[in-house]
C-alpha cells in the first residue's frame, strides 16, 4: 500500500479542502459574524469581557485530544477561550460549511460536495491542516483468543453481504462459548465510520444489525463488556479491558499492531491522519492556536493522548 493510501489527503496544507458541547445552539445560530449582543461570544472574535473565543467542533476520535489542547493553551494564552464539542467529523464539517465554527476537527478528508457547500455558503475554501496521526484499531474483548485479522476479514464482518457472522468461521472459540459476532460500529456522521467504509469496505454499505454508537469511547466500553463483540476506534481509546488486533493487508502478509512505531513507519494498513479545517487561511487567534498545536508543546499532547505526532516534513509546511 502506498503512503498516499495510508495517509490520504486532498492536498496537504493547501487551500482546498460528544464530549463537551458548549453553547451549541448559539454557535450554529450566530455564525462567523457572531451574535454581537449582550457580550455573547463570537466565533473567532472577542466578547465584551475582552476574551477571544475559538470555536472547535467535530471528530469524536479527536475530542479528548482537542480538549487537552484547549486546556493547555489556556495556560499559554489566558485571553483566548477554545470551546470544544464533538459529535463526529461530519457534524463539525457541516458546521464549518455554514460558517458556524472556526475549526472543524476531522478524522477523514472533506468531501468535494462539502468543499463546494463551504464555498457557496461562505465564499471561502476550506484549508486542511495535518495535526497528528492515528492507527484505526480493531478491538475485541481482552479474553478473545484471536490476535490477528486481515482487511478482507474485517470487510466480510462489516459490509453488506459479508459472509462472516460467527467467530468459529474465523477459527476462534470464545471462552464464553458465544459464537455470534456482535458488530459494534459508529453513527454515519462519524469520520471513523467513513474511513472504514472507504478504506476497508471499499465504499460498500455497512451490513444492517450492528450496534451503532455515537462515540469512540462508547465503542470500546461496549466491546470491553461484551465477550462476543468486535469494534473499531482510534488507538488512543485503548484500555486494559480490550485487545487491539494486529492487522494484515491480506492473508499471508505480515500482521502489524496498531502502534506508534507502525504508524510512524507507515506499515500499519489502516493508519490515517488527524485533521483540522478552517475557512480559508486562518487569521488572528485561530492562526495562533493552530500554530501552537504544531509546536513541540502541542505535539507532546498528541503523544500523551495516545496518538502519533506529525512528521517533521509536515510541520515544516
Amino acid at each position: 500500500m502506498s503512503d498516499a493510501n495510508r495517509f490520504p489527503k486532498l492536498r496537504r496544507c493547501r487551500v482546498i479542502p460528544g464530549a463537551l458541547f458548549v453553547t451549541a445552539a448559539v454557535l450554529l445560530a450566530c455564525g462567523l459574524n457572531g451574535c454581537g449582543k449582550g457580550g455573547e461570544k463570537k466565533a473567532g472574535g472577542a466578547s465584551s469581557s475582552g476574551t477571544t473565543t475559538v470555536q472547535v467542533k467535530g471528530s469524536d476520535t479527536m475530542v479528548n485530544l482537542a480538549q487537552a489542547w484547549a486546556e493547555e493553551y489556556k495556560k499559554v494564552e489566558p485571553a483566548i477561550d477554545v470551546e470544544v464539542s464533538g459529535g463526529g467529523s461530519g457534524v463539525g464539517i457541516a458546521a464549518l460549511t455554514k460558517g458556524a465554527v472556526d475549526i472543524a476537527n476531522a478524522s477523514r478528508n472533506m468531501k468535494l460536495q462539502e468543499i463546494e457547500d463551504a464555498k457557496k455558503n461562505t465564499g471561502k475554501e476550506p484549508k486542511e491542516f495535518v495535526v497528528g496521526h492515528d492507527a484505526l484499531a480493531i478491538f475485541v474483548h481482552k479474553d478473545n483468543p484471536m490476535s490477528t485479522i486481515t482487511l478482507e476479514q474485517i470487510a466480510q464482518i462489516y459490509e453488506e453481504g459479508g459472509k462472516i457472522t460467527k467467530w468459529s468461521e474465523l477459527g476462534v472459540k470464545l471462552p464464553s462459548g458465544q459464537d455470534e459476532i456482535i458488530r459494534v460500529s459508529r453513527q454515519s456522521s462519524s469520520g471513523t465510520y467513513e474511513f472504514l467504509r472507504e478504506h476497508v469496505l471499499k465504499n460498500k454499505d455497512f451490513k444492517l444489525g450492528s450496534r451503532d454508537l455515537n462515540g469512540s469511547k462508547e465503542v470500546v466500553e461496549l466491546v470491553s463488556n461484551t465477550p462476543g463483540a468486535i469494534g473499531y476506534s482510534g488507538m488512543g481509546y485503548a484500555t486494559p479491558s480490550v485487545k487491539m488486533l494486529k492487522v494484515s493487508e491480506k492473508a499471508g502478509a505480515p500482521a502489524v499492531p496498531p502502534s506508534v512505531e507502525a504508524t510512524q513507519n507507515r506499515t500499519y494498513p489502516i493508519a490515517r491522519s488527524l485533521l483540522l479545517y478552517t475557512l480559508g487561511e486562518p487569521q488572528g487567534a485561530v492562526k495562533k492556536y493552530i500554530d501552537w498545536i504544531l509546536t513541540d508543546a502541542g505535539q507532546k499532547i498528541v503523544e500523551q493522548t495516545g496518538y502519533v505526532p506529525v512528521f517533521a516534513s509536515e510541520r515544516a509546511k
